[in-house]
């Protein structure tokens, strides 16, 4: 059952379930998905014993379309609002943009963060001349565009995010998401995030991280110039412990859950418990 937070510009959507005594993990999507996007992992988690929170970026699925910001930073204002609304702290879950978002929310307040899983993360901003940027963000606005903006994205997303192996709901999903963006206003809300989009920010924060952390690499995800560079990347710069996964692209958690899934529930079984069995916060040491 969809569920809302209020926020200065809007309101948020997301989705609870679980045992509420369970310790809490709250999933972030990635730039233009649905919070569906966590299907393979959610069941699990909640099967697991936790009480599970899947939020929708802001102008995305049931989220509302009124905010005029968005970004890493805000989503991550945003993922902090909501495990201070539902009783932190949480451990963090990732993708994409989500990745980043979740770790800014860990350097911004580590109180509330006791760790982080994060797939086709972006944690630094991509090399790129400032005339390049300038030109893209341009043909952004172009292309996601009506009347042929929710069809282009639901290509490129089907075609080249999600090149290699593809979960069998792909063609559902996609579905999904290109009616979605057939709504003006949700067409509107993701141009605006493909132009404000920065994650100079989350690069800035990076090594204030101190929350555990583990993160899964698509060994063929086009948005990254060399994903084993990338993933090698992460390990130095938050101490993560990353996996490498060959023939996935930007969602492993849809594209290899046999790998993602029992190496996330082995992740959250280790990391500490207060006496009511929800997560701890580590001191600011890593440990």
């Amino acid at each position: 059952m969809t569920q809302h937070l209020s926020r200065p510009e809007g309101r948020i959507a997301y989705s609870l379930d679980g045992p509420a005594a369970g310790p809490l993990v709250v999933l972030i999507p990635g730039m233009g998905d649905l919070r569906s996007t966590w299907r393979e992992l959610t069941g699990p988690l909640v099967e697991a014993g936790h009480r599970v929170a899947v939020m929708d970026l802001r102008g995305h699925g049931d989220s509302d379309t009124t905010f005029a910001t968005h970004g890493d930073v805000v989503t991550g204002q945003d993922a902090l609002a909501l495990v201070e609304h539902l009783g932190g702290p949480a451990l963090l879950v990732g993708n994409s943009m989500g990745a980043g978002a979740a770790a800014w929310a860990a350097a911004e307040r580590p109180d509330l963060v006791a760790g982080l899983v994060l797939t086709g993360p972006f944690l630094r901003e991509r090399p790129m001349p400032a005339i390049a940027v300038a030109v893209l963000h341009g043909l952004e606005r172009v292309l996601f565009s009506r009347p042929w903006g929710a069809a282009l994205w639901a290509s490129y997303y089907r075609g080249y995010l999600n090149r290699g192996t593809k979960a069998p709901w792909l063609d559902e999903h996609v579905a999904d998401l290109r009616a979605a963006m057939k709504d003006p206003a949700h067409l509107r809300s993701f141009r605006h995030l493909t132009v404000q989009l920065t994650h100079a920010p989350v690069e800035a924060r990076v090594p204030e991280i101190t929350a555990p952390a583990i993160a899964f690499v698509g060994a063929i995800d086009p948005d990254f110039t060399d994903p084993a560079a990338e993933a090698e990347w992460l390990r130095g710069a938050i101490d993560a412990d990353v996996t490498l996964i060959p023939d996935v692209a930007h969602y492993p958690q849809n594209q290899a859950p046999e790998v993602v899934v029992p190496r996330t529930l082995a992740f959250l079984a280790d990391l500490p418990r207060d006496a009511a069995g929800r997560f701890q916060v580590r001191s600011s040491a890593r440990a």
